[in-house]
């Protein structure tokens, strides 16, 4: 991001506002939730990894909001709502919430544990229902909204994603479901479609060696995403600049979701076929 958000958005926008981010410890959701800070929101994180979110809760403080860590695994209901309780207490009801909790792993569909499929699926789709309905009561109070963080996969197929491409579809439905539901309470609720994000941690699992450099081949800008990028919609959709802003799926991707999946999967299968064979 060439300037500050603050350069473009008032720097108290969020002054008071609540955000709550799962999986915000790292990567895109890190973006997310310091763009937030930025702009004066209360910013909560939760994830699995205690260091982790400790080394997030630095980079958050600088803003003029409050920062709140909780280390909660969304596949856990209990864990996480006692979580979300617990933000709205110390910060204030949640005005925002972000499920961004993911997994992924590349694999051929007949080579997948089906334990394996299921632990995508419940970190992505039942991590983001478990969020969303321990999130209730407080969104309905603030007239809130929630974003989901989702991928090209749930409308693209892409080889080797089977668990991803329907964690994300559901996702997607999940999202336009609940904003068909609770619209009539004043809660929006909007997908974002990431696409390749560099230095993320998600990239180098998908790339062959670690090298990402494929990616700005499959994107028509030419170039890998910034989480500042990704970061910037989001605030956007979440602020009364999307007030009227609900059920949609915006891919912030650089155009990536026109050109199809196919150099992906060329990519993949040499990387598959340079792994040790059992």
């Amino acid at each position: 991001m060439a300037q500050p958000l603050t350069s473009y958005l008032a720097p108290e926008l969020f002054k008071g506002h609540t955000v709550f981010v799962t999986g915000g410890g790292s990567g895109i959701n890190l973006g997310i939730s310091a763009a937030f800070a930025a702009l004066g929101a209360n910013v909560a994180i939760c994830g699995r990894n205690a260091s982790r979110l400790e080394d997030a809760m630095h980079r958050l403080r600088g803003g003029s909001g409050r920062v709140f860590t909780a280390v909660a695994d969304v596949r856990d209901p209990d864990a996480l709502a006692n979580a979300i309780n617990q933000a709205g207490t110390e910060l204030g009801d949640i005005g925002t919430l972000v499920c961004g909790a993911a997994g992924n792993f590349v694999s051929p569909a007949e080579a997948m544990s089906p334990k394996g499929f299921r632990t995508v699926v419940e970190i992505d789709l039942l991590g983001a229902f478990n969020a969303s309905h321990a999130a209730f009561a407080q969104l309905r109070r603030t007239r809130g909204s929630i974003l989901f963080i989702s991928g090209g996969q749930s409308y693209v197929p892409f080889r080797y994603q089977a668990h991803v491409g329907a964690a994300k579809a559901g996702i997607d439905m999940l999202m336009r479901t609940l904003a068909l539901e609770w619209g009539h309470l004043g809660i929006r609720c909007n997908s974002i479609v990431p696409g390749p994000v560099e230095g993320t941690e998600g990239m180098q699992r998908l790339s062959p060696k670690g090298d990402t450099r494929m990616w700005s081949r499959m994107v028509p800008l030419g170039r890998m995403g910034q989480a500042d990028e990704v970061a910037q919609m989001a605030v956007v959709l979440a602020s009364p600049l999307g007030s009227f802003v609900s059920g949609a799926v915006l891919p912030v991707d650089g155009g990536q979701n026109l050109t199809g999946s196919a150099l992906f999967n060329e990519q993949v299968e040499h990387m598959l076929a340079e792994r040790p064979q059992p």
